[in-house]
């Protein structure tokens, strides 16, 4: 998921000023100072919620989440909205449209119903006709609100559809006296952010979200985590979500969930949590698992969870590594073995074979027959790696510069089917 990392105004310069300051007084005793910062750009409520619909194919610039149901790719372009790929042949994805969501970074898909969210708001789609989405249900501010820097606080009768860049300089003299741009936006840097399903071999209405997914669909019921809380919504009928309970978990930065039959895997910054939804109204905590802090994506099977534990973030871990659980005694999973890894990010699983999403080291494909010994197949290097879905043989890959596709039915001759560029 992607995630928004804010830094101040008044940060940034302090920063920079300290860089440049002893520099400064050997000279004139004054200096100039330069940034960045991004102006919000507005628009209508009612003109956001008139363009949710399948509009004209755009290219892809800045991809986040996947969810593949039956023949069609939904892509999440990071807080714009969502692509409709055709995937009918993998070796020859079609982008087709383009479903226009601001603030958009999860989406989920039941039967001919896709969700997704709009900033604080969840937004209900019909798509059994992809190429003609048309908008069922808002529910609105069930979402945590954005935050972000410098003191901005945007006009919350509109919706923040863009940012413009904008570049400027302050100069300041020796007594610290500076003229400074009245600045309305704020000074921030983004961090990219997948989940997918098939048609062909699965009865389930249900398609398979990504170990990076924060939306998850079980049954009658689809389960969402924001910071620290896991929401539930009724989705009985499917076209009409109902909110029906919030459980605060015991962490902070809740950051994914992964569902395995009666079992929800919520990944966090401090730990792995799971809960059982015997009650699917009520999840209950059934077990923990604590570590360092850590970006910590998951996915399990009948045996055993598997953490991938990332450093180089916001998360403020220094480890970069896989981490195996027991999970025979649910209430305490106990740590197996851990394996070094570069930077790993989304995995997923497919009978004995582990994928796992290793950044810029690629994509890496295990035996892991025996956990104890996981047996590396495949490194595909020369791509920076951030999830991957395999299933039916097909393993779908989001990279920094495309949307790969991989054939594994041969394990010993995995290689590439697609890729869709991504345009800078």
């Amino acid at each position: 998921m992607k995630k928004y990392f804010v830094i101040s105004f008044f940060t940034a310069i302090t920063l920079i000023f300290s860089f440049f300051f002893t520099g400064c007084l050997k000279d004139t005793c004054s200096g100039t100072y330069s940034y960045t910062y991004y102006n919000p750009v507005y628009e209508t409520k009612a003109g956001v919620k008139a363009n949710i619909k399948s509009n004209t194919a755009r290219e892809i610039q800045n991809p986040g989440k996947i969810y593949i149901f039956g023949n069609y790719i939904f892509l999440n372009e990071i807080d714009k909205g969502i692509h409709i790929i055709d995937n009918s042949n993998p070796s020859s994805p079609i982008n087709k449209a383009f479903i226009n969501i601001p603030g958009n970074v999860d989406i989920a898909v039941k039967g001919s119903t896709l969700y997704a969210d709009l900033y604080t708001d969840l937004v209900t789609i019909d798509i059994s006709d992809p190429l003609n989405a048309v908008v069922k249900k808002y529910n609105e501010g069930v979402f945590p609100y954005r935050v972000y820097g410098n003191g901005f606080s945007g006009d919350n009768t509109k919706v923040i559809i863009d940012w413009v860049k904008r570049d400027t300089t302050i100069t300041e003299d020796c007594a610290g006296n500076s003229v400074q741009l009245q600045n309305t936006g704020v000074l921030y840097m983004q961090n990219a952010s997948g989940g997918g399903g098939d048609s062909k071999a699965s009865v389930s209405p249900i398609g398979l979200g990504g170990s990076m997914a924060r939306f998850a669909l079980v049954n009658n019921r689809m389960y969402t985590v924001s910071y620290s809380d896991l929401n539930v919504f009724n989705i009985t009928s499917p076209e009409n979500p109902v909110f029906s309970n919030k459980i605060n978990i015991s962490s902070w930065n809740i950051e994914t969930i992964f569902p395995f039959k009666d079992k929800l895997f919520i990944g966090s910054q401090s730990g792995m949590f799971l809960y059982n939804i015997n009650n699917p109204d009520n999840p209950v905590q059934a077990g923990q698992f604590a570590h360092v802090r850590s970006c910590d994506p998951v996915i399990a099977d009948n045996n055993y969870a598997y953490v991938t534990l990332r450093a180089g973030t916001a998360c403020g871990s220094p480890f970069n590594e896989l981490d195996i659980l027991q999970l025979n005694n649910l209430t305490n999973p106990q740590l197996l073995k851990s394996y070094n890894l570069t930077n790993p990010h989304g995995l997923s699983k497919d009978g004995d074979l582990l994928f796992i999403c290793d950044g810029v080291d690629g994509l890496k494909v295990y035996n892991a027959s025996n956990v104890m010994n996981l047996q590396l197949i495949k490194q595909i290097s020369n791509l920076e790696t951030y999830d991957v879905i395999a299933y039916n043989n097909i393993a779908l890959v989001v990279a920094k510069d495309g949307l790969y596709q991989y054939d594994y039915s041969n394990v010993n001759n995995i290689h590439l089917l697609s890729k869709i560029g991504i345009t800078k």
